[in-house]
């Protein structure tokens, strides 16, 4: 029976490596590098003065393989890559001599293969060690807190965790953890920055070292930073990712989100009891129908108006614009891939919602899924919430972020678009995307849980995020206290923002007076909280406040846009 090359360096590598020689096969005196049982190269790249790009990648009958592309970094041959330029390729430990990249200094040691990334001063900010028999990989954890990888998951030190880094609701406590989104990227607060680029991957913090066991069979691609700066942290990930676009000013101002409808006088109606209250507003949001009995739509995923809600489109949005209010609407789409861009042709026009046996369609494309978009918007839409999608990959999330960015510019090119995503992908930033934490409980755990969260997700390159203010589902935990307390939170994150079933409540007028629905759920709201006068001023002053602050918050997202450091920043950073 014959025996490829790469089938007997595999079993070799693995079967030697409890042995003398593990990480390593003779070939004469020279000594190729083995990785997961397979010879590899290593390449070394300067990304910048303080980051190191270290890249390994498999070698199949001598030829290097490639790297996948999923949008991720905001250019494929960052710091070399696809035909950059590489401080050095390595294959051999003998040929590992130490590199230069930068003010850093990277160095390489056989047993087991272990590359060291040290800093301008000679400490070693970071040390991957890799593995001759698998594709593990171990790193450095930091004497003060880890912080980063994302929104959700255990907070706020990730040290002490095991991180399966699940995208979605599904991730991880969502009743108080919201939604998981998933970013590769660790802070060490001791000095240094790690980003996982590929492959994806889970991570184990419970020992005296980093563990991440990667998921997926793609060639190892990190980027080490190493400053005892946190600004130079931030700003060497948004040099990696990109840095975040300014938003539109008024997607920085209060949004008031609706759920079950009971018709144009209602939706109105609303609208105008903020201006005559004088309640400070800037948009208003409504739901899609099927997660509500009566939304802005027939079902979710169509784009045909609800003729019960909105008899007339145009008219009802014409009237609140010329009540100075921005309208939002709620999209869904399942699936597992999302592929290409909006300025891609359609080859195969598709329905946007379900296919005709009432599945959603495995895979979609962006130029034939977005032009479903257009009769909609030129009714006069000024942004959207694209609901759901937790089952799609990395590059699919990205991808649909990429689309609601660039979409909107092809018809209104001196317009910043806004959107209001449930699920990230590291690179959203550049796409000025939005996030919320999904779906949590009205308790008071998840209130405060929620800091932690913020300030992680910050540092995540995910910069504009915001909760539902007053939870989406409701507990009997739901008092006008929880909503006020709740509300005053919203009024300092990015984005601020009122959402929820029995979405009265969630109305700043709702606790006096109100009828506590309409009832989206079987919690019957207790009447006595339902005449309580001291909400509606306290939510006021803090409507006030959010606007009195609105240029400096302004500033602090141009600062984002110029710097990568969070609107919403750890005590750390400074």
């Amino acid at each position: 029976m014959s025996i490829s090359r790469r089938e007997a360096l595999k079993h070799i590598g693995a079967a030697t490596a409890g042995f003398v020689l593990p990480t390593t096969l003779f070939r004469g005196r020279v000594r190729d590098i083995v990785v997961d049982g397979r010879p590899v190269e290593i390449a070394v790249a300067a990304v910048s003065g303080h980051t190191v790009r270290v890249t390994v990648l498999p070698l199949v009958g001598g030829s290097r393989g490639s790297l996948p592309v999923d949008g991720a970094l905001v250019r494929e041959d960052l710091g070399g890559g696809r035909g950059g330029r590489i401080a050095a390729r390595r294959r051999t430990a003998e040929s590992f001599a130490p590199v230069q990249a930068g003010e850093l200094t990277v160095r390489f040691t056989p047993e087991p293969p272990t590359i060291a990334v040290e800093a301008a001063d000679a400490r070693v900010a970071q040390r991957l060690v890799l593995d001759a028999a698998t594709p593990n990989v171990s790193f450095l954890l930091p004497e003060g807190p880890l912080l980063g990888l994302g929104e959700g998951g255990p907070q706020f030190d990730r040290k002490g965790s095991v991180d399966q880094m699940r995208n979605g609701q599904g991730g991880y406590q969502l009743a108080t953890h919201g939604g998981r989104a998933p970013i590769q990227w660790l802070i060490g607060t001791d000095g240094w920055g790690l980003f996982i680029h590929l492959p994806y991957g889970r991570f184990d913090f419970t020992g005296a070292e980093g563990r991440f066991t990667p998921q997926d069979d793609a060639p190892l691609d990190v980027f080490v930073v190493a400053s005892r700066d946190p600004a130079v942290i931030m700003a060497e990930y948004a040099r990696i990712t990109g840095r975040p676009e300014l938003p539109a000013r008024w997607s920085l101002g209060y949004m008031q989100s609706h759920r079950t409808l009971a018709g144009p006088d209602e939706i109105l109606g609303v609208a105008r009891t903020f201006r005559e209250k004088r309640l400070p507003i800037d948009a208003v949001i409504y739901l899609g129908t099927e997660f509500t009995p009566s939304g802005w739509n027939t079902r979710n995923g169509e784009f045909t108006w609800h003729p019960g809600n909105f008899p007339d489109p145009k008219a009802i949005v014409d009237q609140l614009h010329a009540l100075d209010l921005k309208v939002v609407l709620h999209t869904v789409i399942e699936g597992r891939r999302l592929i290409g861009t909006v300025d891609d042709p359609c080859m195969a026009p598709e329905p946007p919602g379900r296919t005709a046996d009432d599945r959603w369609p495995e895979e979609r494309h962006v130029a034939c899924y977005w032009p479903a978009h257009k009769a909609v918007s030129d009714v006069g839409i000024d942004g959207w919430w694209p609901d759901q999608g937790d089952g799609y990959d990395a590059p699919s999330r990205l991808a649909r972020h990429r689309m609601y960015w660039e979409g909107p510019q092809r018809s209104r090119p001196d317009e910043r678009p806004f959107a209001l995503h449930r699920n990230g992908a590291p690179g959203m930033a550049r796409y000025g995307a939005f996030l919320w934490s999904g779906d949590v409980q009205s308790r008071w755990e998840t209130l405060a849980t929620h800091v932690p969260v913020a300030v992680n997700t910050g540092l995540s390159g995910i910069p504009y995020w915001g909760t539902d203010i007053g939870g989406f589902i409701p507990t009997p935990e739901l008092t006008g206290e929880l909503y006020v307390r709740w509300f005053q939170f919203g009024a300092f994150c990015p984005s601020f923002r009122a959402h929820g079933r029995h979405w009265h409540l969630r109305l700043p007028w709702g606790w006096d007076g109100g009828d506590g629905g309409p009832p989206e759920t079987r919690l019957v709201i207790d009447p006595a909280e339902l005449h309580n006068k001291d909400v509606e001023p306290i939510v006021k002053r803090y409507l006030e406040l959010r606007y009195q602050l609105l240029p400096y918050t302004y500033t602090a997202v141009k600062d984002t846009c110029e710097t990568g450091l969070p609107v919403m920043r750890a005590l750390w950073l400074h």
